[in-house]
């Protein structure tokens, strides 16, 4: 009898780690020097100095808008700030302990029955998509929360810009100087970061020629997971749980002794700090002295130095974001679908860069069963 063969030998690299899957020019995470690009801008240089939508006209275009280009842009993206009836009618209907990102994720693949495009990935088809998702999402977001609240849905102010309305349709209220600014900031320094979980799930779906919803849903079914974009979650779960600043210190050291995973904290890249953590803490202190919470900024603060102290573990862009979305008003539960809002731009041109140079992504794997087992008929086997 022939030697049943073995499976060729083959490295596995566990998590994909260090693995190079793609070309892009969207983005690149320096983690080594802790440093984040959008389209060659570095994000210390843009992230404070240019709206949502700049950013997002850059992520697709390659460059920064002139002022005309940057006004159409807004408008376009205002004006798909609404919802089908029939996605109004789920939204209704889903059941109010059901998650937002679960109800959010089923809402796009909805958007996908009934947008005329949605089979068609030519490029002019593409760019009609991508501005119809980047408006409908946060629709969706907004009008999920009032209605499950009893509140009246808000329709998008035409001359605010998407971030602001993004927060007045959510909120009910129109956002000072500082909201303004802080939301732009939070959805900039949200809106891409290289090859993450989410973005390769949608690279890797649109490499199969599905269409453009397709992709998004399944970004978002890994962005909803709390190794990634549902950590901001958890850290505002932590503070409150630890509730007061004299509790910090042993709350912490016990984390840390019972190899506990501190929320908000580390990176599968990052070396040293997050770049974009710097501008949220920025923001987490401002908005929490305005809102009259500011011990939860210094509960934070707190916890960033003893985490750093101990460990040599920097924060990452979840922990201070936690802080800045519960401090203007976004009730906690959203708080990972703030973060689909503001990566969809980024998925979406991710997904276009894979359409125009494709092929499948197809990894293999390292078998590590047995083989030749001998086949044993159903009346024989015991």
């Amino acid at each position: 009898m022939e030697s049943e063969q073995k499976p060729e030998e083959k490295i596995v690299v566990r998590g994909l780690e260090g693995v190079v899957a793609a070309e892009t020019s969207i983005s690149y995470v320096d983690g080594i020097h802790g440093r984040l690009y959008y389209q060659g801008y570095d994000i210390h240089d843009i992230a404070e100095n240019i709206s949502f939508v700049e950013c997002v006209y850059l992520l697709w275009n390659k460059k920064l808008p002139v002022a005309a280009e940057l006004n159409a842009m807004r408008k376009s993206v205002v004006a798909e700030m609404k919802l089908p009836h029939p996605v109004l009618d789920l939204l209704k209907q889903s059941p109010a302990n059901a998650h937002p990102m679960a109800v959010l994720r089923t809402a796009v693949s909805q958007l996908a029955c009934l947008d005329p495009d949605a089979d068609d990935i030519s490029q002019e088809a593409n760019t009609r998509k991508a501005i119809r998702l980047t408006g409908q999402i946060p629709a969706i977001i907004a009008h999920l929360h009032r209605l499950r609240n009893g509140l009246p849905l808000l329709s998008p102010e035409p001359n605010m810009t998407v971030s602001s309305n993004f927060l007045y349709m959510l909120t009910g209220r129109l956002p000072d100087e500082l909201e303004r600014k802080a939301i732009d900031v939070l959805m900039v320094l949200h809106a891409d970061h290289g090859l993450n979980a989410s973005t390769f799930a949608a690279r890797v779906i649109s490499s199969t020629l599905s269409d453009m919803h397709s992709a998004i849903t399944g970004a978002i079914g890994a962005l909803k997971g709390p190794l990634h974009g549902g950590a901001n979650e958890k850290v505002m779960g932590m503070l409150h749980e630890i509730n007061h600043i004299d509790r910090i210190q042993e709350y912490i050291e016990g984390m840390l002794e019972n190899k506990k995973r501190i929320m908000g904290f580390g990176h599968r890249v990052y070396r040293t700090e997050d770049p974009r953590a710097k501008h949220l803490r920025k923001y987490s202190e401002l908005l929490c002295e305005k809102t009259s919470q500011k011990h939860l900024f210094e509960m934070s603060h707190r916890i960033e130095k003893i985490v750093f102290e101990q460990k040599g573990i920097y924060p990452n862009v979840d922990f201070y974001s936690a802080t800045v979305q519960h401090a203007l008003g976004i009730p906690e539960a959203y708080f990972t679908t703030i973060f689909v809002a503001s990566r969809t731009p980024g998925w979406l041109a991710h997904i276009i860069e894979q359409y125009s140079d494709n092929r499948l992504i197809r990894p293999t794997s390292k078998y590590t069963g047995e083989m030749g087992i001998p086949f044993i008929p159903l009346e024989k086997r015991e």
